[in-house]
Order: C-alpha cells, then sequence, then structure tokens
C-alpha cells in the first residue's frame, strides 16, 4: 500500500474527510487514524497504487487533488529527485507551494528546483503542465514535497451544468452533496443501489455515475417521469423506476439482495408527503427497505436532525451536519447492519 494525501476543500471539512475516508475504503483503501497529513487540509490515505489514487480523483465531491508525498525533505535531496525524474520524462511541470507556513519558501530554493527541471530535459509550464509538484515548509524548517497524482474536476459537479437536466423542482440535492452521499455507500461498479424516495433522481444519477444498477420508488408520477428523464439524459438506464408508496413497493424486493439503499427523504416545507408526517414517513419506510440490504452493506439517509429511524441490527457510523440555511441543518447518516 502506498500513502497518499487528499487535499480537502473547505465548505465541509468533516463531511469532506468521510467522503474520502468512505471512498478510499470503496477502492479497497485504509485509513490510519495515527497518520498526520503530510500537506495542510489534507487527509492521509492509503491505496495500492497511483492508478487507484487516479480513481479516487474520479469519484471525490469535496476536494482538490490527491498528492503522493516524497520522501526526501533537504533542498539537495529534493533538488536531486527532481532532476531524476525530469531525465525519465521531460515534460511540462509547475511548483506550487501549499497553505501557509512561517518560512515562505525563497526564490533561491524554487530556482535551484527548477533548474533542477530544466537540466534534466524537461521545461516549466505553468498553464499547462504534465506533472504538477507541491511543496511546503515546516516550523523546524524542514521541506514537504509532493506530486499531484489527480486532480478533482470540480466543474464536473457544478450546479450549473445540472441546470441543463429536462426535469428539475427547486427542493433537490446539489450535485456535489450527492456524490458525497453517494461514495458514503462506498458503492463498487455493478452494486445494486435503491432510492424509496427518488424525487428528480440527484442521488441515482451519482450511483450511477460511479457504475451502480440503479432503482427507485416514488409515489408521485410526475417526479418518476421527470427522474427517468433526467437519468436518460445522464447516459443512464432508466428502466428500474417505480411509481409506489415506498413501504409497500419493498415486498417485491427479496431480503439481502440490494447492495445499498441512498436516500433524501421528503422534510420542509416544499416537500410533499401525501399528509402523512415526515418523520413518520421515514420510521415507517426505512426500516422496510432496510431489511433488504445486505450484511455488509449501507443505508445513507440525508435526515432533517432527529432520532434514528433505524435499531438492531443497525447502527449508525457517520452523521455530520450541512447547514442549508438559517432554520435547517441537515445530516449525512451512514448505517451499516451489525454482522
Amino acid at each position: 500500500m502506498m500513502r497518499y494525501d487528499v487535499e480537502l476543500s473547505a465548505e465541509n471539512l468533516p463531511l469532506a474527510s468521510v467522503e474520502a475516508n468512505a471512498a478510499a475504503a470503496a477502492l479497497g483503501g485504509t485509513l490510519d487514524a495515527g497518520d498526520v497529513p503530510y500537506f495542510p487540509r489534507c487527509l492521509a490515505v492509503h491505496l495500492h497504487g497511483d492508478s487507484d489514487a487516479k480513481q479516487l480523483g474520479t469519484r471525490l465531491a469535496l476536494a482538490r487533488r490527491v498528492i503522493l508525498p516524497w520522501p526526501e525533505t533537504t533542498p539537495s535531496a529534493i533538488e536531486g529527485r527532481i532532476a531524476a525524474e525530469s531525465a525519465r520524462n521531460p515534460v511540462g511541470a509547475s511548483f506550487r507551494h501549499v497553505g501557509r507556513s512561517e518560512e515562505e519558501p525563497g526564490e533561491p530554493v524554487l530556482g535551484l528546483w527548477a533548474r533542477a527541471w530544466r537540466n534534466g530535459g524537461g521545461h516549466i509550464d505553468l498553464e499547462r503542465p504534465d506533472r504538477r509538484f507541491l511543496y511546503a515548509t515546516t516550523n523546524r524548517g524542514a521541506w514537504k514535497f509532493g506530486e499531484e497524482i489527480a486532480a478533482i474536476d470540480r466543474d464536473a459537479l457544478s450546479p450549473s451544468r445540472y441546470r441543463r437536466l429536462p426535469y428539475q423542482k427547486p427542493v433537490t440535492l446539489a450535485p456535489r452533496l450527492a456524490r458525497v452521499a453517494a461514495n458514503l455507500a462506498r458503492l463498487h461498479e455493478g452494486d445494486r443501489v435503491t432510492d424509496p424516495f427518488v424525487g428528480t433522481g440527484a442521488l441515482l444519477i451519482q450511483a450511477g455515475l460511479l457504475g451502480a444498477r440503479v432503482e427507485g420508488v416514488d409515489r408521485d408520477p410526475e417526479m418518476v417521469r421527470g427522474a427517468i428523464a433526467n437519468l436518460a439524459h445522464m447516459g443512464l438506464d432508466a428502466g428500474r423506476l417505480t411509481v409506489a408508496d415506498a413501504g409497500e413497493a419493498a415486498d417485491a424486493i427479496e431480503p439481502g439482495s440490494l447492495d445499498a439503499v441512498l436516500t433524501d427523504p421528503p422534510y420542509g416545507r416544499a416537500s410533499g408527503t401525501h399528509g402523512e408526517k415526515a418523520a413518520d414517513l421515514v420510521r415507517r419506510v426505512l426500516p422496510i427497505w432496510a431489511d433488504r440490504v445486505r450484511v455488509g452493506g449501507r443505508v445513507v439517509a440525508v435526515l432533517p436532525g432527529g432520532p434514528d429511524p433505524l435499531s438492531d441490527p443497525w447502527r449508525r457510523v457517520v452523521s455530520v451536519p450541512d447547514r442549508v440555511h438559517r432554520s435547517l441543518t441537515r445530516e449525512f447518516r451512514v448505517y451499516e447492519r451489525a454482522a
């Protein structure tokens, strides 16, 4: 296993941290609680190699890049490796300082590294570099140096891109947060995932983009038609969406046949529950669907706080708040079935 740093985005650091942990685990990686992040505002993860690190970069929403730290910590040792890397692969490169420190790097040191790269045969390209190097200093004067293995495409999950979907409602989970929820489920290619409150299909879109086989239920025919259109617009199979009461539709699903339940149940004034209290609806429906999840699978629910809707053998393993506005804070909760 190789050690990498995931640079987290700042909008919700606790949520970004649990997302990176879950996504790394889905790729067979591990997180050591004793690991100190190499770079500022990072999370240390262990993966099998650069291929998994690049795949991690395609999954994450609340992150900026995946970095491979170098063991070298002195300017001369870093210079030597830079020259060797350039000689091996003479392409365009850039160097960028990460975070803030008491000892800001000076031009002589950075110039030393840039010359080493050029002397090895490469060139400096600040616009479209083939390789991106990052560095920082410590209070003890040692250097931290590493290479960006994967950059997170923040535009891919921009709300502006999803405004092109054919069916839109004001009450829907933002694409980045829907991706976070899908990552919290630790999905693998081919996993079977259900959303019993499908809405506009925001969660199923992100689960499908991660390779899951998605299906869902909603008792509003307009929502189901809209979700089918949205999934098809994203190039995803939309043939397994059903118009039905969420509690009753589970009767057709064999217990233990699902890999995950992923849902953002209705809550708030703008959500329709057909007269049933939102909390009562969740307590009625979610345990039924949780019973259809295999041992080792997960239930991920975005809830507006309150008591847990699931009890033994289910246990809550993650609960991270995310503030919507002054009067509403929702929680990203993850439940696992006890073995």
